[in-house]
């Protein structure tokens, strides 16, 4: 039986401060949001299901603070997980 590696994956990054990354492991999607200002929080899904609807609670139009192309090219990213 051979085992995977994680597929890692970059979604955004400003600089070396802010970005967000995720990594897939199976079932399993991690994501890390990593922020100059409140630092690296971590949130673990079970099923992509579950991944996209945060990821449209979290990247709500009304919520982002960015550009609509930026928001658009974030929640593509996610999909393509």
């Amino acid at each position: 039986m051979t085992v995977m590696p994680p597929k890692k994956v970059q979604i955004w990054k400003r600089d070396k401060w802010n970005m967000i990354r995720a990594e897939v492991r199976g079932r399993e999607i991690e994501v890390v949001e990593i922020s100059d200002l409140w630092g690296e929080d971590s949130h673990i899904f079970n099923s992509r299901a579950e991944l996209m609807n945060w990821v449209e609670q979290r990247f709500a139009p009304d919520r982002f603070d960015g550009t609509e192309e930026e928001r658009a090219e974030i929640v593509a990213q996610f999909r393509a997980l």
